[in-house]
């Protein structure tokens, strides 16, 4: 039996392969986005991972964004989808 990550759930509930977001929906998804400064956290968590210096809590919290990019990402991608088949994209 398969594991059921978080993301693998969320992409249950979420259905990025169904295109049934109405327009206005789809579009206030798309407008979703990080802060400047959580944008400017990741980049910092980032580099530290690149040069090996990130504390374990640090690890954690990289996770953390990680987990959030990746539920965004399948929102919208459902979003796009959505209106693409609107012919709206």
């Amino acid at each position: 039996m398969a594991v059921n990550t978080q993301a693998t759930i969320w992409d249950r509930v979420i259905e990025p392969e169904r295109e049934d977001l109405s327009p206005d929906a789809a579009r206030s998804i798309l407008r979703l986005d990080f802060r400047a400064q959580d944008r400017e956290r990741m980049l910092e968590l980032a580099a530290k991972g690149q040069a090996g210096t990130l504390l374990p809590i640090e690890v954690a919290e990289a996770e953390e964004y990680r987990r959030a990019a990746d539920v965004l990402a399948l929102l919208q991608s459902k979003a796009r989808r959505s209106l693409k088949r609107l012919g709206l994209s």
